[in-house]
C-alpha cells in the first residue's frame, strides 16, 4: 500500500509539471500569433484592400518598435508587483489589451480608417511585447530549472504553431470567410491563451523594493556571467540568422520557383524547427544545456558550410539545397531551445523580466547586425563567402560557451538550479 501511495505522490508533481509545460506552450502560441499576423498576414491583407505598399511597409516597421525596445520598460514589470499583482497579473492584463485592441478592426475599414488601424495595432503590439516579458519572467519564477530545456522546446513549438496558423494559415481562412472572420479568429485565439494564463500555478518570486531591485540589478551588471551571456547571445547565432535572412534571395537567384520557396518556408522550415526545438529541450535537460548548444552550433555550421560548398562546386540540385537548409533549421530549433534555457539559468529570478529581456535583446541585435553584414559580403563576394564568414563568427562563440561552464563550476552566483553545474560536471 505504501509503495502505491509513494508512486501516486511522485506522479502528481510530474503531472502538474507536464500540465504547466502545456500551458506555457499555449501562451507562447498566443505570442507567436500576433507576430505571424503582423509580419506575414497583415501586409497581404492590407495590400488586398488596396493600401499603398509604402504605407504598409511603414506600418509594419512602426509595429516592430515595441518588440525592439521592450527592454526599456521590462524593469517596470519587475518593479510594479505585489502580493496580488505579479507576473501572472501583468500577463493577463496584456492579453486582455491585445484582444480589445483588435476587436474594433472587425468593423473598421483598413483603407478609410487606416489611422485607426495603425493606432490600434500599435497598442496591440505594445501589449504583445509586454506579454512576452511577463511570460518569460513567470516561466523563470515558477518552473523548476531542471526542466527548463523541455519547457523552452515546448514554448518554441507553440510559438511556431501560432506564427504559422496566423501568418500563412489565416490568409486561407480569410479567403474563405473574410477579413472580419480572420480578426475574430485571432481574438478568439488570444482569449484561449488568456484562459491558459489564469491556470498557470506555482508561487512567483518575491518582489524586491526599488532599492533592493536596483542593488540586485547592479550586482547582475557587475557579474561576468551576465556579460558572457550577452556576448554569447550577440554572436553565437550569426551563422543561421544571416543564412535565414539570405535564404529567400539566394534560392530565387539560383532559379528556385516562388511556389517551392513558399512550401519550403511554410512547411519544411516550421516542421524542422518544431522537431528540433522539442528534441533540443529534452536533450538539454538530460545531457546539459551547453553540451546540446555546442552540438547544435556544430550542426548548423556544417549544414551551412555544405550549402556554400555545393554552390561553389556548381551543384545545382534544388532538392539538395532545400534539404541542407531544412537540416540547418532542425539544428536552429535544437540551438534555440538549449540556448534560451541557458539564458534562463543565467537570470536572477528577482529581476527575471529585466535580465532575461536583455538577453533576448542581444539575440535580436545578433539577427540585425548579422543580416546587414552578410548582405554587404554578398554584394562584394557572393553568397558562399557570406555563409562561410558568418559560420566562422558563430564558431568564435564556442569559447564563450566554455566560459559559462567555468564560471558556474567556480561556484559564482547560482540561481539555485544546478542545471548548469550538472552540464559542467559531464564535461560539456
Amino acid at each position: 500500500m505504501s509503495a502505491a501511495v509513494d508512486d501516486q505522490s511522485a506522479a502528481r508533481p510530474a503531472a502538474a509539471l507536464n500540465r504547466r509545460t502545456v500551458l506555457f506552450a499555449v501562451l507562447y502560441a498566443s505570442e507567436g500569433a500576433p507576430i505571424g499576423f503582423i509580419w506575414w498576414a497583415l501586409p497581404t491583407l492590407l495590400r488586398s484592400a488596396d493600401v499603398a505598399v509604402d504605407r504598409i511597409t511603414t506600418l509594419t516597421a512602426v509595429l516592430l518598435i515595441p518588440w525592439i525596445f521592450k527592454f526599456l520598460w521590462a524593469p517596470l514589470v519587475d518593479l510594479f508587483r505585489g502580493p496580488r499583482w505579479g507576473y501572472r497579473a501583468w500577463l493577463v492584463t496584456m492579453q486582455v489589451a491585445m484582444a480589445l485592441s483588435l476587436v474594433p478592426l472587425i468593423w473598421l475599414d483598413p483603407v478609410n480608417d487606416f489611422d485607426w488601424w495603425r493606432t490600434l495595432l500599435l497598442v496591440h503590439a505594445f501589449a504583445a511585447a509586454t506579454q512576452d516579458i511577463a511570460i518569460d519572467a513567470l516561466a523563470i519564477g515558477t518552473v523548476p530549472a531542471a526542466v527548463r530545456g523541455g519547457l523552452n522546446g515546448a514554448m518554441q513549438a507553440g510559438m511556431l504553431v501560432g506564427r504559422s496558423l496566423f501568418g500563412g494559415g489565416i490568409l486561407l481562412f480569410a479567403g474563405l470567410a473574410g477579413r472580419e472572420a480572420m480578426i475574430g479568429a485571432l481574438v478568439g485565439w488570444i482569449l484561449v491563451a488568456l484562459a491558459a494564463a489564469m491556470r498557470v500555478d506555482g508561487p512567483e518570486p518575491g518582489r524586491d523594493s526599488a532599492r533592493s531591485f536596483a542593488g540586485t540589478a547592479m550586482l547582475a551588471v557587475r557579474e561576468r556571467r551576465t556579460w558572457v551571456g550577452l556576448a554569447f547571445a550577440l554572436v553565437s547565432a550569426a551563422g543561421f540568422e544571416a543564412t535565414g535572412q539570405l535564404a529567400g534571395p539566394f534560392l530565387v537567384d539560383r532559379g528556385v520557383s516562388s511556389e517551392s520557396i513558399g512550401v519550403f518556408f511554410g512547411v519544411f522550415v516550421v516542421a524542422s524547427m518544431l522537431v528540433g526545438g522539442l528534441a533540443g529541450g529534452v536533450l538539454s535537460d538530460r545531457r546539459g544545456r551547453t553540451t546540446v548548444a555546442r552540438w547544435a552550433l556544430y550542426g548548423f555550421v556544417i549544414a551551412i558550410a555544405a550549402v556554400a560548398a555545393a554552390d561553389l562546386a556548381g551543384f545545382t540540385s534544388t532538392a539538395f539545397r532545400l534539404g541542407l537548409l531544412t537540416v540547418m533549421y532542425f539544428f536552429v530549433g535544437l540551438f534555440t531551445a538549449s540556448s534560451y534555457a541557458i539564458f534562463m539559468d543565467l537570470t536572477r529570478p528577482a529581476i527575471a523580466a529585466t535580465q532575461f529581456t536583455a538577453f533576448m535583446a542581444a539575440t535580436n541585435a545578433c539577427e540585425s547586425w548579422s543580416a546587414w553584414t552578410a548582405g554587404a559580403i554578398v554584394a562584394g563576394y557572393g553568397y558562399p563567402a557570406s555563409f562561410l564568414v558568418m559560420c566562422v563568427v558563430s564558431l568564435l562563440s564556442l569559447p564563450l560557451l566554455r566560459h559559462i561552464e567555468r564560471i558556474v563550476a567556480s561556484g559564482s552566483h547560482s540561481t539555485g538550479t544546478g542545471s548548469l553545474q550538472y552540464d559542467a560536471s559531464r564535461g560539456g
